[in-house]
């Protein structure tokens, strides 16, 4: 008999004013990161689309939030519905030490095709932040602090939708010759309406990069993370 196939959920918050397109566009994640995972049911699930979650999980499956922080969502809100199923839980996709390779290589992609030299280049990193806690800021700084070295010269700025300094003061100071990389995982109302918002208010046109879970090269990190996950002996449950 065939040897079964290995399951893994890929979860991430959602839209849940609208869930269905983020829904969507997970699904598409997981089908690009399936490509990397031979041998793997890859599977994916909104908390924001009702039931859904639990409509995919199967003990032992391994969890790979696809969120940037390990703050309420994925410290809270994630283990309260994997209850009483037995699973191992990767960490988020925005600790992933990897990831701010990925975002440099963006960045000088983007500059380059400007014709900015990177000496001459701002980035304004725009993340969520929160009001519940510390830990969304605290990724987001030590992804920012990851980053910087990797783009020698090239200034980098951080702002929040949700705390300060927001991202409209952030941004406003900004030169014209700037960027803009979304710490995000998914393109929900955040980056397509709350950050262009910003942005025009203070006056910065430039250039939006793709969130960070679009970035080319996002598939395989995700697979290999889930990899390194299954072979870690904690379990949870």
């Amino acid at each position: 008999m065939p040897q079964s196939l290995r399951t893994a959920v890929i979860t991430a918050h959602g839209q849940p004013s609208a869930p269905g397109p983020a829904e969507a566009e997970l699904a598409a994640t997981a089908a690009a990161v399936a490509a990397h995972l031979p041998g793997w049911d890859v599977r994916s699930a909104t908390l924001a689309a009702p039931g859904r979650l639990e409509e995919v999980m199967e003990d032992d499956a391994v969890v790979y939030p696809f969120f940037m922080s390990r703050g309420y969502f994925t410290s809270k809100a994630l283990p309260a519905r994997l209850q009483g199923k037995t699973c191992r839980m990767a960490a988020p996709f925005g600790l992933d030490a990897d990831l701010p390779d990925l975002a440099a290589r963006a960045v000088r992609q983007a500059s380059g095709a400007k014709g900015w030299p990177l000496q001459e280049t701002h980035l304004l990193l725009a993340a969520h932040g929160s009001a519940r806690g510390p830990r969304a800021a605290e990724a987001a700084e030590a992804f920012a602090a990851s980053l910087s070295p990797l783009l020698p010269g090239c200034s980098l700025t951080l702002g929040y939708v949700e705390q300060d300094p927001r991202i409209a003061a952030a941004a406003s100071p900004l030169p014209a010759q700037s960027l803009c990389l979304p710490f995000f995982a998914q393109a929900g109302d955040h980056v397509k309406q709350d950050l262009p918002e910003a942005l025009e208010a203070a006056g910065v046109g430039g250039t939006v990069l793709p969130v960070a879970g679009a970035l080319p090269g996002v598939p395989a990190l995700i697979a290999k993370a889930i990899q390194a996950a299954s072979l870690d002996g904690r379990a949870a449950g």
